[in-house]
């Protein structure tokens, strides 16, 4: 069975930096598109960045210059580099695989919290 486990939320001030883990029980890791995606209070879950197996990435609008996706394909690790950060990042954040821009594994991990707050 897949899963996801993801680490490295915390509370951080406007305009600080954190960096999530995402380790993923996957076969064969290294060939699906990876994706961060985050789910804030009272929203519906959205995509934020995907890294491609080709190395070719997305990110969503709200976070382009600021959030940096990556990935170590001999340990199963997606991370999420966050620079300056805003309030409006506060939510839950999650990784699964991505197909066609949606969520390609029904399983989800519990998740990170990300609150930016001062």
């Amino acid at each position: 069975q897949v899963q996801f486990v993801e680490s490295g939320g915390g509370l951080v001030q406007p305009g600080g930096s954190l960096r999530l883990s995402c380790v993923a029980s996957i076969r064969f890791f290294s060939l699906y598109d990876m994706g961060w995606y985050r789910q804030a209070p009272g929203k519906q879950r959205e995509l934020v960045a995907m890294l491609a197996r080709s190395g070719s990435t997305h990110y969503e609008d709200s976070v382009k210059d600021r959030f940096t996706i990556s990935r170590d394909n001999s340990k199963n690790t997606t991370y999420l580099q966050m620079n300056s950060l805003k309030p409006e990042d506060t939510a839950l954040y999650y990784c699964n695989t991505v197909q066609v821009g949606r969520p390609g594994m029904n399983s989800w991990g519990k998740g990170t919290l990300v609150t930016v707050s001062s």
